[in-house]
């Protein structure tokens, strides 16, 4: 058997924003029935068929890193991370969008795993503003994915997306937003009849996921 390509990808975010939900769902292709708390790192693979089809079609074999969510800016906590943040090659960031500090901290994922949080006792945000000359000369691609989109109310889901998408352009980073696929039980284990199987917006940038 020929040897596969090893791509190496961190999947980044506070705790409870959908990361193990998202990776399982990714390499297992079904839905996670009960999320438990990620403590240090879960790594699972996915094999992927690279421009399947073409020429240059090549088999990779894809690490996703999930890291557990502790923000905390100890040196402690922070050095025991940084042993998951060698040889990457691409970085999911992952924020809830109900949670407004959920995406403000995604900046200082981002400069953590790619070094550059030079001063973790300090405010990375402030009132919105944020310097992002610090990814201008970033190799390494980024991915911001948003959950829980359809727990936000119509009024407000312009406000969010708008804030999300100008979070994207600070990090150079493709941007996808998630609804929850949400499930209707009766106690003896039989889905209730008719209740949908999953919510969905229409738009590119909408996908499906699951959550408990």
């Amino acid at each position: 058997m020929a040897s596969l390509d090893r791509v190496k990808v961190l999947v980044l975010g506070d705790s409870g924003v959908g990361k193990s939900s998202l990776v399982h769902l990714l390499c297992q292709n079904q839905v996670l029935g009960n999320p438990s708390w990620t403590v240090g790192c879960s790594v699972d693979v996915r094999i992927h068929d690279y421009k399947e089809g073409t020429p240059e079609e090549k088999t990779c074999y894809i690490e996703l890193w999930d890291v557990g969510g502790s923000v905390g800016s100890a040196s402690s906590v922070k050095s025991t991370r940084a042993v998951f943040y060698n040889s990457v090659n691409g970085i999911i960031l992952v924020h809830d969008l109900t949670n407004k500090k959920s995406s403000q901290n995604l900046y200082r994922w981002s400069l953590e795993a790619l070094n550059r949080d030079l001063v973790p006792t300090g405010v990375l945000v402030t009132n919105g503003d944020y310097d992002r000359e610090q990814f201008a000369d970033n190799q390494i691609p980024l991915l911001v994915i948003g959950t829980k989109l359809d727990q936000i109310h119509d009024t407000k889901r312009h406000e969010v997306l708008t804030r999300t998408a100008f979070l994207a352009e600070d990090f150079n980073a493709e941007e996808i937003n998630l609804v929850i696929e949400k499930r209707y039980f009766l106690r003896d284990g039989n889905q209730i009849p008719g209740f949908p199987d999953r919510k969905r917006f229409g738009g590119g940038t909408l996908k499906s996921l699951h959550y408990d």
